[in-house]
């Protein structure tokens, strides 16, 4: 059975038109991409009229065909330009909904600063990342054989008194210095080592002037064949005065379990002797723990608490100012 090529023409129109009166209605972007699918997809309308275009007359197809393009694309023209209107009404909505008054005064958002102990702490880092150090990290809750066992700290060892540590009830404890990491990296890392280890700490400290429960301790540790105490002093003395500058300093005998021999370093600071940090030659013990070789590797390591830094540096007479947000204190740094 032919079908009158009239029949499909008379479709194609209807189809324009609704298509016309829809698009005209379309309120929103997202409608309006209904409509592209319903009119202009491969199930829509135009295609069903086109799958009869078999049933005509060969010399009427391609008029057929031609109609058929002819209403798609005016379809895809109208919907092109329903799109643009709805595009400029939607950002003239949103120009009105978001007006500024230009003459009204501006909310002033002062910028903000480095905390005086992170800016201590990026400097020491700076300086001995200068020197070939990496920085190396690890867990707070720390386990007893990395913070005090490996570190020669033998169970009866009185030394252990000295850290006021304190412990958690599943047998863990937060670390009392940062000297646990490099047990740990020292475990997973062969010689030559060279790290620098920046992190917060905990004791059991009665919080005043000059002690808080949390604190910032930066150590540093070497490693390699060859390394003297002459090295260490040569490090510190390198270290010191990219910090402070030119200034007198001192070492004085001192003990620490994980170091032989140890000593404290004062430097002279507005006059008058300050203790900065201590240090030592890495006991031979603490390479043993790790599976270095004491007979072919030495090295040396230090550490200095950041808060007492920060207080020599700055003549803070309290470090819990550090501590208690005061922008009038802050904002001198």
């Amino acid at each position: 059975m032919t079908v009158q090529p009239t029949e499909l023409e008379a479709q194609l129109d209807a189809i324009r038109q609704e298509a016309q009166q829809a698009l005209a209605a379309a309120n929103s972007l997202d409608l309006l991409e209904q409509l592209r699918v319903k009119y202009l997809g491969k199930k829509g309308p135009i295609p069903q009229v086109l799958g009869g275009m078999g049933k005509l007359d060969p010399g009427d197809r391609p008029r057929i065909g031609a109609r058929a393009n002819e209403v798609k694309e005016a379809i895809q023209t109208e919907l092109e330009q329903r799109k643009i209107a709805l595009q400029a009404a939607q950002l003239q909505a949103a120009l009105e909904s978001e007006t500024l008054d230009v003459t009204m005064p501006g909310v002033y958002h002062p910028q903000g600063k480095v905390h005086p102990l992170n800016s201590i702490m990026d400097r020491v880092i700076d300086i001995f990342v200068g020197l070939g150090y990496t920085v190396a990290e690890g867990p707070e809750m720390e386990t007893d054989y990395y913070n005090f066992e490996a570190l020669n700290f033998l169970p009866d060892h009185p030394a252990r008194d000295m850290q006021d540590t304190l412990f958690l009830p599943d047998g863990n404890i937060l670390r009392t210095h940062t000297s646990s990491v490099q047990i740990r990296y020292m475990e997973e890392n062969e010689p030559p080592v060279r790290i620098i280890m920046p992190g917060r700490c905990y004791r059991r400290d009665t919080v005043d002037a000059t002690h808080t429960a949390v604190f910032h301790q930066i150590e540093f540790l070497a490693i390699d064949e060859g390394l003297t105490f002459t090295d260490l002093k040569g490090t510190l003395r390198m270290f010191l005065e990219q910090l402070f500058g030119e200034v007198p300093i001192r070492m004085r005998p001192s003990f620490f379990p994980f170091t032989e021999p140890s000593a404290e370093v004062d430097l002279q600071w507005k006059g008058r002797w300050l203790e900065i940090m201590g240090c030592g030659m890495v006991d031979p013990n603490v390479l043993k723990a790790v599976g270095y070789d004491p007979e072919v590797y030495t090295g040396f390591a230090g550490g200095l608490g950041v808060e007492r830094l920060a207080a020599v540096l700055y003549q803070i007479d309290d470090i819990r100012r550090l501590y208690n947000s005061d922008l009038r204190f802050l904002k001198q740094f």
